[in-house]
């Protein structure tokens, strides 16, 4: 089941995203006109400490302003491995790499209107890299006990969603362990 585009008409290109006004022809012969961002894709980093504890970023977000408690994550440049700028941003926001980085899930954002795929991934065994953060960034960096985490969220305290998505499956994931 796919849909097809008729035409499409960029509005917008940025350094971030795209935005296009597609005609498409959707399954059961629907046509319609969709707004659609464009983006390069992203990954986000469940960073594990030794000591169990999960290493988050604090950061201002003008969108919906506030700080935000979330993963370190970023958006992937043209081409680039998934894996690779997950140990980028790693360095970038935490100043850490991963001597163990798994892939726990692939998701779209927001796929109403967005194509923009996140790749979420688990570190561990983390060890010191410093790296220059971009300069648009002030990051506040804390680690958190996974039980205080899941208080948090309950409290919604965190309520970015591929924090959230990230976290649920590590508390998942030890509840059956």
């Amino acid at each position: 089941m796919s849909g097809r585009r008729l035409s499409s008409r960029r509005l917008y290109e940025g350094k971030v995203l795209s935005l296009d006004v597609d005609e498409v022809e959707e399954p059961g012969d629907v046509r319609a006109t969709r707004e659609v961002v464009r983006h390069s894709g992203s990954v986000a980093v469940l960073a594990i400490q030794d000591d169990g504890r999960i290493v988050l970023v604090r950061q201002y977000r003008y969108p919906v302003d506030q700080a935000l408690w979330e993963l370190p994550a970023g958006r992937l440049d043209e081409g680039e491995d998934p894996e690779a700028a997950a140990q980028r941003e790693l360095q970038e926001e935490i100043g850490q790499r991963a001597r163990d980085l798994r892939k726990i899930a692939f998701f779209y954002t927001t796929p109403g209107f967005c194509d923009e795929a996140m790749h979420v991934f688990r570190a561990t065994s983390l060890v010191a890299s410093p790296a220059k953060g971009d300069e648009d960034e002030r990051i506040e960096v804390q680690a958190f006990a996974l039980a205080d985490l899941e208080s948090m969220i309950e409290k919604g305290e965190i309520r970015e969603g591929k924090t959230l998505v990230a976290l649920l499956l590590e508390l998942r994931r030890a509840k059956t362990a």
